[in-house]
Order: structure tokens, then sequence, then C-alpha cells
């Protein structure tokens, strides 16, 4: 009999009683969307949470993604990185930006603060960076690079819910920073996203875009969108806000069985590890070196996939090779060595809070196996 499938995430659900209890309160009162009960709740909920000032609920981290950019007001170029979800990239697009690529650092995947000054034009108006992995980037250099150029920041933290470093959230970092709250994330809400800002007047913009551009029923201020988070979503976030710091939990303990099993093995290496770091524990990648290890990753990620176990390869292809963008100047290999190599070695291995220790222990044998 065929083992049952095993994929790279899955979801936690919270109790189905406390969900329909919830939709039966939303039934009777109607208000399905446009910041609603739970919306405003949870809004405030997660501020206090994530210890941030003001935030702004979406539909989605992509359509975030977008509002930022028009909320700042960003245009011309924006260096970012090519090893990320599409997503960061195609947002840029959408509002008539033009990326540039930079490389990465092989320690942690993120973008390469001592590559960016090179690549900064008249042109170029903010840098977007990604916390791979809920690996929180070099704000310092960063920050400094953009404080010289003039240049505005907004940080993709689709992947750092949550995460602290020297006891802060990270998410306070830059001009913006976006989380999305998509069903593969450690916290959900099906779908969706949020925008962290530091000030009353840029949240009460990035409202107004999210909802047409209206400032009340006859006033439009703006060319908005129609980004905003419904009540479902938002019951769900209500209620993955109490099983999150458990969650949590049980994936660091899965995380360390991984590492306990792998660390000595020549040809698979982990991410740096950071000191005072709280990680959300998102994802579990490995780097496979063909030439040490024996298999190549593509070989590893089959093997597993024959035996129904789906990892990804979290991020293969790079962005920049991707039809619409790879025709630009910074998306050649050439200029991205260490974004190409990464993204040629690595491989997410399931993780999720109901995932079962003898399962890992499977999934590890396979790896092993000669």
């Amino acid at each position: 009999m065929k083992n049952k499938p095993i994929y790279v995430t899955q979801p936690t659900l919270p109790n189905f009683e406390k969900f329909t209890e919830k939709l039966k309160e939303l039934w009777e009162n109607k208000h399905l969307t446009n910041n609603g009960k739970f919306h405003q709740e949870l809004e405030q909920k997660l501020a206090d949470f994530l210890g941030v000032k003001y935030i702004s609920l979406f539909a989605n981290g992509t359509l975030a993604l977008m509002v930022g950019l028009q909320a700042l007001r960003i245009t011309g170029e924006v260096i970012t990185t090519p090893y990320s979800f599409v997503a960061t990239t195609h947002a840029l697009h959408w509002n008539g930006i033009k990326p540039v690529f930079c490389d990465i650092k092989e320690e942690d995947t993120n973008l390469d603060p001592d590559k960016i000054e090179a690549l900064i034009t008249p042109q170029t108006t903010a840098i977007l960076p990604v916390h791979v992995y809920g690996n929180p980037c070099n704000n310092n250099k960063i920050r400094k690079i953009a404080d010289t150029y003039g240049l505005k920041i907004i940080y993709d933290a689709a992947h750092a819910f949550g995460v602290e470093q020297n006891g802060k959230t990270i998410l306070n970092w830059g001009d913006l920073s976006i989380l999305s709250f998509h069903a593969t994330k450690t916290y959900n809400t099906f779908e969706g996203g949020a925008i962290i800002c530091k000030d009353a007047q840029t949240k009460k913009r990035i409202d107004f875009l999210k909802n047409f551009g209206f400032a009340d029923e006859e006033t439009v201020v703006a060319p908005g969108i129609n980004a905003k988070m419904n009540e479902v979503s938002a019951i769900m976030g209500l209620l993955q806000l109490d099983l999150y710091e458990e969650n949590r939990i049980k994936r660091q303990m899965l995380t360390k069985l991984y590492e306990e099993n792998l660390k000595n093995i020549s040809g698979i290496r982990f991410l740096k590890e950071l000191k005072k770091l709280k990680k959300n524990y998102s994802y579990f990648p490995v780097f496979i070196d063909k030439n040490k290890f024996g298999k190549s990753r593509n070989e590893v990620y089959d093997l597993l996939k024959q035996n129904n176990i789906f990892a990804r390869k979290y991020f293969y292809p790079l962005i920049s090779q991707f039809s619409t963008y790879k025709e630009l100047s910074s998306a050649k290999k050439a200029n991205l060595p260490v974004a190409t190599k990464i993204a040629d070695q690595v491989l997410c291995l399931p993780l999720y809070a109901e995932l079962k220790n003898e399962e890992i222990k499977r999934i590890i044998d396979l790896i092993l196996w000669k």
C-alpha cells in the first residue's frame, strides 16, 4: 500500500465549532466585508501581537505589495532580489516599475547589501528586499544605503510573521513591511495579507487605496483598487492567532529533528543560524551539493516525489529567468552567480505542525538512501 501524500506544507485549522460560532454571528449581522467587526478586531489584535503601531489588512499579500508601492508613490527602478516568489517582482511590473535584480548572500539567501550601490541609477527610487524563509535581511546596511541615496525601503516580509531579532519585531524596519497570510504560511487567514506602516497618515492613504480610493460615500481621493480582506478570512485570522505559538513550537521541534539527522552529511547545508532570533519555522530549506553528496537536488526531489513526498524547489527557477524578466540586463546569470547556484541546490522539505516524527524519519531515510 502506497504511503499517504506528504506535502511541503499543510495548514493547521482552528476548532470547527469555534469557527461555526463566529460564522453564525457573521450571518446574523450580515456585514460580510468593508471593514466589518471581525476585520477591525483582527487589525487591533495583530498590531498588539506583532508589536507594530499600524497595520492594514488585505485580501492577499500580492495586493498588499501592489498598494504599498502605490502608497509610497514608487516609480522608475527598484532594486530587488531574483530569489523569491514571483509575486515580489510582479507587483513592481503591475505598477510600471522596472525591477533591477541584485545578487544574494549564500549564508542567508537574502539580498546582498554590498552589491546594491553599484546598481543605483538616477531612476532608482526604492529597495525591495525579502526576508527569505523569515531570516532577517541586514537592515543596518540597507538602511544606510537608502538614507545616503534618498531611497525608500519596502520589505517583503511574507515569510516573517512573528519574527523577532534581539527581542524586537523586524516588521517595523523600512518604510513599509508587507505580510502574506496565505494558507501555506505558519499563520494564515485562508488568503490574506497586510501592510505595516509607521504613521496614521500613511495608513489612511493605504486604506483609501485598498477600497477603490473612497474617502466617503461620494468622494474618491485616489485611483484605488479592491483589495480588502473579507470577514470570513478575518474570523479565520482571529482563531489562528490563538494557535500560532503552539504551532510555531511544534515546527521548531520538527526542524530540530531534521537538523540532528542531516547536520553531519557531506553535501547538505542549512542556512546560517542567527543569534537572538525568534523564528517562525515556516520553511526548512536544505542546499544539496551533488559533488559532495552524490545526488543532485533534482534527483532527491524526484526520489521523494516517487514516494508520495512533495518537497518544493523554493525558489527555482529564479524570477530573473522567467520570460517576463529574462531580457533585463540585470537578469543575466553572470550578474547573479550566488542566486543561480542557490536556486540549483535548494529543496524545501515538508514542515507543518501535524507532521509526524516517523514521517520525517521516512523523508530522511529516502534522502540518505544510496
